[in-house]
């Protein structure tokens, strides 16, 4: 028996943890999304599969809002009443599983609704960036939603034995890396044409779905699968319908002079071919309409570039001669009117070749079309000047920007679809400064900080299924978010991500030596693509001392010493200094070498290279009375228009890439009036017709590489000069330097509105014309003095 007081006690004591239990159901609820993930229960837990699901709802009257929430691994496509909603989510993790949020009302009726979606994951043949645990869907009611649209074990679902997935061989292209989405193959007399409509096909196979555990937000108490909720911060990616574009090639077809006003035609038993030239390189859902032509065969191959008998791309412009190769999707006709074939995910190509092989029936193709989508940018920023090619430089690097930014950024969106942290860096401040948008930066930011492994450093690119580490890009993430910092006045961001810099620069002041320079690093210590890098990695001693891999270091420390000085920690900063201090004073006196007044790239002095000078002199590495003249040094190992004093030594040549940092080091010397002349490589591009920049030079295996996009970047800081003067871009300096231009016009994208800038010069004078939006103030330099200016429009005379 239980004395009084302590009946007391425990009756207190059942009545806290009751309460406790009510708190922590109530904050279960918070996070529970009262939805079930479903699967179907035909397919073992991971395996390729395509299969759609579906819920019919009879609604007595369409609301006024009908929201929902839905996701699935790896992706879906939406449908209500067989209209087409949206497709998601965007790419992320499992403890990051993003979901879309939709409102059905424009799609509903009184009556009966089907609402549909088609779910494919594409398992061990999926691309490289997905992330993945099983084939999953998930649909959850929200706002004046009838709760019994979410997903449970009453909806239905059948496998879609019409579409396969073709494993992508290794010899695709030859020697070339690729790890996008897989190839396609869609069988019509097998595919349920039906599968979103409320009458069920001739041969559909509904059957009721598998349920995997209740659907949770991320931070629920109760987890019961892998999938982590929040919401997708991205708005929908830009879908937009584009005609065919050109036939520049043909046989065994009639009537490809007149399409698209009239069909192809291709007889019975019979082989045809058709090329199609975009104009310019493009990312698109392709949409090919097709009747009749029973067991005919229709392959679709994408390629950026035709190629010669010697497997070379030569001019873009060019076909005669040349042939395709590449991904390529497959379509089986079943001999049908107007069935329309579209794969899965978006393709990229310039040019496109429709081979068909008819048996005995003819066909005809109706329309080939393209859906374009990329994230949804808008070209705020301008600039042009009296030089006309450097527009066509502005266009084609926009144009790159553009297609190598979808729900993630992307090295190359044909090959490789991967957000590296060092491509990355360099299209955030594209998207910055020309699109004044940082919604992907974020997303990217914070991602490579959801990376960061055990040891402390981020992965050199994320989302991935496929693990890789890149040190050096560590760094590099660390200069990303000192670069958000610099454009947009959000303490918030940089405060919650100074945590990751921190766990990265403790791991690489681990591997600091007593001498200042780095050890030798685990895993890829990739600087550059360039020769005398054996796979992008400088030359090292057997204990590491690499001046271009120090270098990085003293970079990355830098940054975050101004970070911590701002935002963090003055005494992480002080840290960050002594040993951005200590590890520039080891490269100065040990990889120095007098005789030929460069940094070699490692002691021993065997090697050098641009990007080790390149950084040695940006970084004040290299004495500021030595500087200059290195530079210029450095550049005339390669850039005719360089003239040097002495002959520099043999040099590893910096990349279209790695020219990004070039340009800050020629700024820093006071040599940014001579950036036009770094040009020449771009300048050699457009000659050859690409329409987005390449990965390196000839021969480049992809044509369009965001990293060598920085052009538009430096037209707009250097050439026009216009950038932040501090964190938060509170105050702008404008700085412009002309060259050889006699104009230079640019409207540039500021929180507070559009900075616009003129320069007309005539003889030794500068008509200069400024406007600022209003509350915005700052500094124009020119050839070392100052101006003060103001919001709205003003002019100055310049003296040259």
């Amino acid at each position: 028996m239980i004395p009084p007081v302590k009946a007391f006690q425990v009756l207190g004591m059942l009545v806290m943890c009751l309460a406790l239990d009510s708190a922590q159901t109530a904050d279960q609820r918070a996070h529970s999304w009262n939805a079930k993930w479903i699967t179907s229960p035909d397919l073992p837990g991971k395996t390729p599969a395509v299969v759609h699901f579906r819920k019919v709802l009879d609604l007595p009257a369409v609301p006024s809002h009908f929201i929902v929430h839905v996701s699935a691994d790896n992706a879906f496509l939406l449908h209500v009443n067989q209209q087409r909603v949206g497709n998601g989510p965007s790419r992320g993790d499992l403890a990051h599983w993003r979901y879309e949020t939709y409102d059905l009302t424009p799609f509903l009726h009184v009556g009966s609704n089907v609402i549909a979606a088609t779910v494919w994951n594409f398992a061990e043949h999926a691309a490289a960036a997905q992330i993945s645990d099983r084939l999953g869907f998930v649909l959850r009611a929200g706002d004046g939603a009838d709760t019994k649209v979410s997903t449970d074990e009453n909806w239905e679902v059948e496998t879609e034995h019409g579409i396969a997935v073709i494993p992508t061989p290794f010899n695709v292209l030859p020697n070339s890396y690729y790890a996008a989405e897989p190839r396609e193959r869609m069988d019509a007399s097998k595919f349920d044409w039906a599968w979103g409509a409320l009458e069920k096909g001739p041969i559909s196979h509904w059957t009721k779905v598998s349920p995997v555990g209740d659907a949770t937000l991320r931070g629920s108490e109760l987890v019961l699968n892998n999938w982590q909720l929040i919401a997708d911060q991205l708005p929908p990616m830009e879908r937009k319908l584009l005609p065919s574009g050109k036939i520049v090639r043909s046989r065994g077809v009639a009537h490809a002079d007149q399409f698209p006003e009239t069909a192809l035609a291709v007889p019975a038993s019979d082989h045809a071919s058709i090329l199609f030239d975009n104009g310019e390189l493009t990312t698109a859902y392709p949409e090919l309409i097709v009747s009749r032509g029973r067991g005919a065969s229709v392959r679709l191959t994408y390629a950026e570039a035709l190629k010669d008998a010697r497997g070379e791309k030569g001019n873009r412009n060019e076909i005669e001669g040349k042939e395709i190769s590449g991904i390529s999707d497959e379509f089986l006709l079943d001999g049908a009117e107007e069935r329309t074939f579209s794969p899965l995910v978006w393709r990229t190509w310039r040019y496109v070749q429709i081979d068909i092989t008819t048996h005995d029936q003819p066909l005809e193709i109706r329309q080939f079309r393209s859906w374009f989508t990329a994230f949804p940018f808008e070209e705020r920023a301008k600039f042009s000047s009296d030089d006309p090619e450097l527009s066509i430089i502005w266009s084609i690097g926009w144009r790159t920007a553009r297609l190598d930014a979808h729900d993630t950024y992307m090295d190359t969106p044909y090959w490789e679809q991967l957000q590296y942290i060092g491509d990355t860096r360099i299209q955030a401040l594209i998207s910055y400064t020309v699109a004044g948008d940082d919604r992907l930066a974020r997303q990217a930011i914070a991602a490579f900080d959801h990376s960061r492994i055990p040891d402390g450093i981020t992965l050199s690119r994320y989302p991935t299924g496929l693990f890789q580490a890149i040190p050096t890009f560590s760094l590099m993430w660390v200069g990303m978010l000192q670069d958000f910092a610099l454009y947009h006045d959000d303490a918030g961001i940089v405060r919650e991500h100074l945590p990751g810099t921190r766990a990265v620069l403790d791991w690489f002041l681990s591997h600091q030596k007593p001498n200042g320079l780095l050890d030798k690093l685990p895993w890829w210590a990739f600087i550059d693509w360039t020769d005398g890098f054996p796979f992008g990695v400088p030359p090292q001693t057997a204990s590491g001392d690499s001046a271009p891999i120090t270098l990085q270091f003293v970079q990355a420390l830098l940054d975050a010493a101004q970070l911590e000085s701002a935002y963090g920690e003055p005494s992480r900063a002080d840290l960050y200094k002594k040993a951005a201090a200590h590890a520039s004073q080891a490269v100065q006196s040990l990889c120095w070498d007098d005789r030929v007044g460069l940094i070699a790239d490692t002691p021993d002095g065997q090697h050098f290279s641009q990007e080790a000078n390149i950084l040695a002199v940006w970084l004040d590495v290299i004495p500021r009375e030595q500087q200059k003249q290195a530079l210029i040094k450095t550049l005339a190992a390669t850039d005719a228009t360089f003239k040097s004093d002495t002959s520099p030594p043999p040099m590893s040549k910096a990349s279209y890439y790695f020219r990004f940092y070039l340009a800050r080091a020629l700024d820093h010397v006071g040599l940014a009036d001579r950036y036009l002349e770094l040009l020449q490589p771009w300048r050699g591009m457009v000659a050859l017709g690409l329409t987005t920049w390449a990965e390196v030079p000839e021969p480049s295996r992809s044509d369009s590489h965001a990293w060598s996009a920085h052009p538009n970047y430096d037209l707009l800081t250097l050439v026009a000069g216009i950038r932040p003067s501090g964190f938060g871009f509170k105050k702008v300096t404008i700085e412009p330097h002309l060259g050889s231009l006699k104009r230079v016009s640019a409207v540039f994208p500021h929180a507070r509105g559009e900075i616009g800038v003129n320069f007309a010069a005539n003889g030794k004078s500068v008509r200069a014309n400024v406007e600022l939006p209003a509350g915005l103030t700052g500094t124009l330099v020119w050839k070392g003095r100052e101006f003060s200016i103001h919001e709205g429009k003003q002019e100055l005379m310049l003296t040259q």
